[in-house]
């Protein structure tokens, strides 16, 4: 996939690119720190498709003023740049440009109950999409591996970098690794322990550093996992896609209608994509499409559900 990318663009436009990427991710990242210390107006939006009220009083999911704030100063800048791309960002409803070969995906703040209630683990992710393909990722964290804000970054073709320095593999000397567990999975595996972060983006940033093995991403939208789909590439990990009920090596981000796909409807989009995703190393991958049948189905319904009674 990543040698197909890399001859048909050229390596000076992709780095231009990821520049860009990056510049508004340290911009984006720094404002919403500054903003911890505010007391931001809140709203509340339905929750995404396929996913449950979790309680009758649920609120939905909160978007703060800091978030669209963000996101409209991203589409300023990246539209003055790169006036013929499109955009496809978190909080503007509108649908990008269907005939579009270049689609910016935007995720102001990836966490944002956490940054809300001022827990400070939340990332800004920023993607781009060339015909649907991830090209450039470049996610700040308000906590890296090496601790301290930071961007992961890469494009096509590139090694994964940490604010413009390559990575290192992570030590050796670790029996027992991490991995991320959005949604409540089962907090260990026979091979690594789970944990859950609360912000999609930054779990496929600490996926692809390696400080986890891997992330299996149930049911999200396309602004959570675009720009980590191409960290994760350009760290040699594996991305599984589910398609018709089976597992498939991920290819490309393919328009949906309401998550999902029809290639017969006119109201086909990007901005409807949503299908489950499993990223990491091969051992891992492996074992989440072992475990995914029972996670997806009537069994791991019926666990998830008797894990949230016990937490009562």
């Amino acid at each position: 996939m990543v040698k197909q990318i890399k001859a048909s663009l050229l390596d000076s436009e992709l780095i231009e690119l990821e520049t860009l990427a990056v510049e508004l991710a340290t911009w984006a990242g720094t404002e919403a720190s500054q903003a911890l210390n505010l007391e931001p107006e809140i709203n509340y939006k339905p929750r995404g498709p396929h996913r449950r009220p979790r309680a009758d009083d649920d609120p939905g999911d909160p978007v703060s003023v800091i978030d669209t704030n963000i996101e409209t100063e991203v589409r300023r800048r990246i539209s003055q740049r790169f006036p013929a791309h499109t955009l496809l960002g978190e909080e503007e409803e509108e649908l990008p440009d269907p005939d579009a070969d270049w689609v910016w995906v935007i995720d102001p703040i990836d966490g944002t109950s956490n940054f809300i209630n001022r827990f400070p683990l939340f990332a800004v992710s920023i993607g781009l999409l060339h015909q649907g393909i991830p090209v450039v990722g470049a996610i700040w964290c308000s906590t890296t591996h090496l601790t301290g804000s930071g961007v992961y970054h890469a494009r096509a073709g590139s090694a994964l970098r940490l604010n413009g320095q390559v990575l290192s593999e992570p030590p050796s000397q670790v029996k027992r690794r991490l991995g991320a567990a959005p949604g409540g999975s089962p907090g260990n595996t026979p091979y690594w322990d789970n944990r859950v972060t609360g912000s999609a983006a930054f779990e496929l940033a600490m996926v692809s550093a390696k400080v986890f093995t891997s992330v299996p991403l149930w049911s999200l939208s396309i602004w959570d996992v675009a720009a980590g789909v191409c960290l994760a590439w350009s760290a040699n990990l594996e991305v599984w896609i589910r398609r018709d009920g089976e597992w498939v090596e991920f290819e490309r981000f393919d328009p949906a209608l309401n998550g999902v796909g029809n290639s017969s409807s006119k109201h086909l989009s990007l901005r409807h994509w949503r299908s489950p995703l499993i990223v990491g190393n091969s051992q891992a991958c492996k074992y989440w499409i072992t475990r995914a049948s029972k996670i997806l189905g009537v069994r791991g319904r019926i666990s998830r559900r008797l894990r949230r009674f016990l937490s009562v």
